[in-house]
């Protein structure tokens, strides 16, 4: 195709990067033990734990994109509605929200206690279940990746051009016909890509299953991982069973991916067009169930942390300047790890873009693409363990927990970095390539002229996640940290540990305010830059 010579050497730099951050926490914890037990990853046990693991993943998988997919084609054909865009931003609260608090919020309306059984109760019927083992892991798991789904799905309708609809429009479509032949190839082509995000955020999920397991007979890879790191502290188990749980992670990554291709997609003019399926009664009450069944699902729990925190000792809490100091680090930790996705993202996106649509190359720069979504079968838990085991010896580990939480963060964020952005930049090279070799552009006058513009709400999408995952993130800090460079995260988790629920009940709703702030204040700034 038509263009300058493909960048090659970012692309290099990211992979280097990250798969050289990946394999140097990994060899750091081989070379710590000294007698690799083989024979561990084979036992009773560790079979059990990881057919355990791999039934709740796919079934996690399976039941968040199924519940994903109407609530994206309702919100996707019902372009404008009152509170539209703030359901859609709403979305992406489960994905920011700390883990052990949304559990809560889980368990606040799903438990034994929580706000159904009460109501069936009242109805004189018996109260629900307790909330442990699969069914409580499943709940909890669908809460937070059925959201991630939808905005993940939500560009497969944006991407099909307003002709599109006008030509279905003419030759008098339904709603069917438009599922079947329109929609369908792009969601088949989509659904794989989603499906591996969504697995092996289920697969290697830690605090769920620890909080909602019940015990040995619902253990996942990654709580058994923890267990014989920080309880036993038996390196050799610890490595077996990290080094199965990666093995698993990228053979269900790959046979997923192999049915994931990159469509490729047409010009278009760029007018809007009504689709023709809208004007229904049955569209509009269909549409209508799926928005609020899948806007409720995200507002209940949320509710019952909002409402827990606010009835706790507000005053006593936001009075302490330690919090607010807390908070700044959080946010420190949240903005350096986003723009280190971002940046180690776009740099192995400027690759893969030029390699699949300017040299035709589209099953290698997948390939470079899943290559750098591999920090995802990385755990966090044992990616900072081989951190912390690596770096003791060289430098004061301690004294640079905030930066250590901002590495482990940034590289477990990229892959959503990839599949945001990834798209945008492949369709515009696609779109634009020849007009601005036409017109000679230099590479600083597309990045200016075409490649910004389009990609800007994308990369301001991601920034936005990344840093608001780090900013309530647990994992990294929870081993770095100190009592001097707390997080919020760390002391939500201190507080609930010393059972001072009240005042966890409103840290963990000032978190959550926080982690929602640093999200919206950069999609925001998008916004203010795109009108400027």
């Amino acid at each position: 195709m038509v263009g300058h010579r493909p960048l090659l050497w970012p692309g290099l730099v990211a992979l280097c990067a990250t798969l050289g951050l990946a394999g140097a926490s990994l060899a750091a914890l081989l070379a710590r033990a000294h007698a690799l037990d083989l024979s561990a990853v084979f036992d009773g046990y560790t079979l059990r734990v990881a057919r355990f693991t791999l039934l709740q993943a796919l079934l996690s998988t399976l039941l968040s994109v199924a519940f994903a997919v109407p609530v994206a084609r309702a919100l996707a054909r019902r372009g404008s509605f009152p509170g539209r865009a703030l359901l859609i931003r709403s979305m992406s609260l489960p994905l920011v929200l700390p883990v052990i608090v949304a559990v809560f919020g889980v368990a606040a309306v799903w438990g034994r206690n929580g706000a159904l059984s009460h109501g069936l109760q009242a109805l004189g019927l018996p109260a629900m279940s307790p909330l442990y083992g699969l069914s409580g892991i499943l709940i909890a798991h669908v809460f937070f990746n059925m959201p991630l789904a939808v905005r993940l799905l939500l560009p497969v309708w944006d991407a099909i051009p307003g002709e599109t609809w006008r030509l279905a429009s003419q030759l008098g479509m339904g709603s069917l016909s438009i599922l079947r032949l329109i929609e369908g190839p792009r969601l088949a082509a989509a659904l794989p890509g989603v499906a591996v995000v969504v697995f092996l955020l289920c697969f290697t999920s830690f605090t769920v299953v620890l909080a909602l397991g019940g015990g040995p007979r619902a253990t996942t890879l990654e709580v058994a991982i923890y267990q014989a790191l920080r309880l036993e502290f038996d390196l050799p188990r610890a490595v077996s069973l990290g080094l199965l749980q990666v093995a698993l992670c990228a053979a269900v990554a790959l046979v997923l991916i192999r049915f994931a291709p990159n469509p490729p997609s047409q010009p278009t003019e760029g007018r809007a067009a009504v689709r023709p399926d809208r004007a229904g009664l049955a569209g509009k009450v269909a549409d209508a169930v799926w928005i609020a069944a899948g806007g409720c699902w995200v507002a209940a729990p949320l509710a019952a942390v909002v409402l827990a925190g606010l009835t706790g000792p507000l005053a006593a809490v936001l009075g302490d300047a330690e919090v607010w100091a807390a908070a700044l680090r959080s946010v420190a930790v949240g903005l350096g790890a986003g723009l280190l996705a971002v940046v180690l993202g776009v740099l192995l996106l400027a690759t893969t873009r030029d390699l699949a649509a300017r040299r035709g190359r589209t099953r290698l720069a997948d390939r470079l693409e899943l290559a750098g979504g591999l920090t995802l079968v990385v755990s966090p838990v044992v990616l900072g363990a081989g951190l912390f085991v690596l770096l003791t010896p060289l430098v004061p580990v301690f004294d640079w927990a905030l930066a250590l939480a901002a590495v482990v963060n940034g590289a477990v964020a990229m892959p959503y970095v990839l599949r945001i952005v990834g798209p945008v930049l492949r369709r515009t090279a696609e779109h634009h390539d020849r007009l601005c070799a036409s017109l000679g552009f230099s590479r600083r006058h597309r990045l200016r002229y075409v490649e910004w513009p389009e990609s800007r709400a994308a990369l301001a999408t991601a920034l936005a996640l990344a840093a608001a995952l780090a900013t309530g993130d647990l994992t990294a800090i929870a081993l770095f940290g100190t009592e001097r460079d707390a997080t919020l995260a760390l002391l939500v988790y201190r507080a609930l540990g010393g059972y001072r629920m009240d005042e966890a009940a409103v840290l963990a709703l000032l978190l959550v305010a926080v982690c929602l702030l640093v999200f919206v204040v950069i999609e925001g700034l998008s916004r203010v830059c795109a009108r400027s």
